[in-house]
């Protein structure tokens, strides 16, 4: 979904709400098809952020074929492998920082763009299609993987996925999205946006990809989980909840790391964020 929705906290946004549903509602009723077309345009497309212009010592950039396209990877270190996801309207490099933190460990990390994200190919991006492209990337991998770091939507996104790469392997969560379809309805809500025409666009995804919208649960999924995993979360956070990773840590296997003043994003670049891999890695 749009940045400008799915981000969207300010009350200037919310007195345009009746407008643009009545707009949209319109649209649907005058021009169905076009209106789901650019329904897809504005909830689908995700803000493409910049690389950085000074990357890491002896980063590796490759591109990899997936169902969703080429999606770039970016690798760093040797050793055992940790896979990073970003969230919706992020990229890799958001995970830089950690990726060197993790080669100085003695580990390999292997981050990459989502599709219609970073330097990947696409011009829509979804939960469902995060998925595939996610277990794609697996597949391409010549070693087992060690474990699995994401951030908010990247959470749902591993949790959500079956791919046998993961089982039994520790998970880092940071600022996850655990309640992903009601965080995606209610923002659609807030926004004003035609719901009837919204539940069509996930339909059509649902049929495509053959997940349907109601069968996503990230927090059954790290309910169910076995390994142990670490979440770690600002005790602030506008985006994703708080309150859900804290009934998260009432599970046997997960642990919680609060933090205090790091938002959604800065907390990709914390000392808490370093101590949670550090610790993940020590009880694996």
């Amino acid at each position: 979904m749009s940045s400008k929705i799915y981000f969207s906290q300010s009350k200037r946004f919310n007195v345009r709400k009746s407008m643009v549903n009545m707009t949209t509602r319109l649209h649907h009723v005058l021009a169905p098809k076009h209106a789901k077309k650019t329904a897809r345009k504005i909830l689908l497309t995700p803000v493409r952020s910049h690389q950085p212009s000074s990357l890491p010592e002896n980063l590796l950039k490759k591109l990899v074929e997936t169902s969703e396209g080429k999606m770039m990877t970016y690798q760093l270190g040797s050793g055992p492998i940790w896979v990073l996801g970003h969230g919706w309207s992020g990229s890799a490099s958001q995970f830089f920082p950690l990726m060197e933190h993790i080669a100085a460990s003695g580990y390999m990390a292997i981050a990459f763009d989502n599709p219609a994200h970073g330097q990947s190919e696409g011009i829509y991006g979804h939960l469902p299609g995060f998925i595939k492209a996610f277990d794609d990337v697996l597949d391409a991998l010549e070693e087992p993987i060690a474990g699995v770091v994401a951030h908010s939507m990247g959470g749902a996104m591993i949790l959500e996925s079956r791919h046998s790469a993961l089982e039994g392997k520790p998970v880092l969560l940071v600022a996850p999205v655990l309640n992903y379809t009601e965080n995606l309805v209610t923002m659609v809500e807030r926004s004003g946006y035609s719901s009837k025409l919204f539940n069509e666009l996930i339909d059509d995804i649902a049929v495509e990809y053959q997940c349907p919208f109601d069968s996503i649960n990230p927090f059954v999924r790290l309910e169910s989980r076995q390994s142990s995993a670490i979440i770690v979360h600002d005790k602030a956070d506008k985006f994703a909840s708080f309150e859900l990773s804290q009934q998260a840590s009432e599970m046997k296997h997960v642990q919680l790391f609060a933090t205090e003043g790091l938002g959604h994003g800065r907390i990709l670049k914390s000392p808490p964020l370093l101590a949670a891999f550090d610790k993940i890695t020590q009880s694996a």
